[in-house]
């Protein structure tokens, strides 16, 4: 009888134990708090756990693992398995994706932005260039235009943000370069204070992050049509950590990457953006909206030219830059 218990005992510490092993958690690196930015990890999450009975969860740290500037650094040693950043967080780290962010590609939707990204990180150039840091993109975080909030009198023409320092990173910090404005770079967790103390004058983000990172809280404006481009900020996972997954845990995590990326658009169209326009009125802040005219020449000032700035320095590091800033621009003019 004990023979029998003890077996009994063993067999029971097995089965826990093989249970044990079939269970998986990944660490989530992201940052702020969760919102609209963040609305296709959490949905991934929550996919993954129910394809798998449990056995696959995504932890999600909000700033608990690394600051957003080092998501990639953290990836790259596996500090944890999956992280969001931002392109132009750290561009000589990859600058394939770089291309996304020039300003005035004519992009003109959410779905456009998932399109054109998910092609450009299927690029083998581009695969390789991330590669290098360990990581494998996953998916991105299509955001719409960005524009400025800011404080103070409201400008009335482009000539107004002639020594204004600004927010605004990547493309779109070049292009306000173009109409005299000072762009400065940081992070969107530094970019209140540095508004309410005086240290920019405005902000270049989408809505969603105006919202969140309550630079509305004392703007005075927002420009409804500068329109000069976005930022690019996708999810990657570790690749050593992503190749460890058994053949199910992939396929739930891979599987579920299209439906998470319909809630994120879903979500940003129907509720954030609905709720942006309101929310300008209750605050009192002006709309400014610039000419035609202005636009078109502000486009053809900073269009042109950063895009054959970025396609030399790139061809010259060994990038296919042209041919990786052909796509995207192909992909705009068929309308995909």
């Amino acid at each position: 009888m004990n023979k029998l218990l003890g077996r009994t005992a063993i067999a029971a510490l097995s089965l826990a134990f093989a249970g044990e092993a079939l269970a998986t958690e990944w660490n989530v690196s992201l940052w702020g708090k969760q919102r609209a930015f963040t609305e296709h990890v959490e949905k991934l999450a929550e996919l993954v756990s129910e394809k798998t009975g449990g056995e696959f969860t995504l932890n999600i740290s909000y700033g608990g693992l690394s600051n957003n500037r080092e998501n990639l650094d953290g990836i790259s040693i596996g500090a944890f398995e999956m992280a969001q950043f931002c392109a132009g967080y750290h561009r000589d780290k990859n600058p394939s994706i770089t291309v996304l962010e020039l300003p005035f590609l004519g992009v003109t939707s959410l779905e456009q932005e998932r399109k054109i990204s998910q092609a450009v990180y299927a690029h083998p150039a581009v695969q390789a260039d991330l590669a290098r840091w360990n990581a494998t993109l996953l998916m991105p975080s299509p955001l719409p235009q960005y524009n400025l909030v800011g404080v103070g009198d409201a400008p009335t023409t482009l000539a107004d943000f002639e020594g204004m320092s600004v927010r605004a990173t990547g493309g779109i910090g070049a292009a306000m370069e173009t109409v005299g404005a000072v762009p400065t770079s940081m992070s969107a967790t530094e970019v209140r204070q540095a508004l309410d103390s005086g240290v920019v004058q405005a902000v270049s983000f989408a809505p969603h992050a105006h919202m969140s990172f309550g630079t509305v809280e004392n703007a005075t404006y927002w420009t409804t049509n500068l329109n000069p481009g976005t930022v690019n900020c996708p999810v990657v996972a570790n690749t050593d950590a992503l190749d460890a997954l058994s053949d199910e845990h992939r396929e739930a995590l891979l599987g579920s990457i299209d439906e998470a990326l319909d809630h994120y658009v879903e979500y940003y169209e129907n509720q954030t953006m609905a709720a942006w326009g309101p929310l300008l009125e209750e605050k009192g802040i002006t709309q400014v909206t610039f000419t035609d005219e202005e636009i078109a020449a502000f486009r053809e000032a900073a269009a042109a030219p950063a895009a054959a700035a970025w396609i030399e320095q790139n061809t010259a590091a060994g990038l296919p830059a042209q041919e990786l800033y052909d796509l995207v621009t192909g992909m705009v003019a068929e309308g995909m």
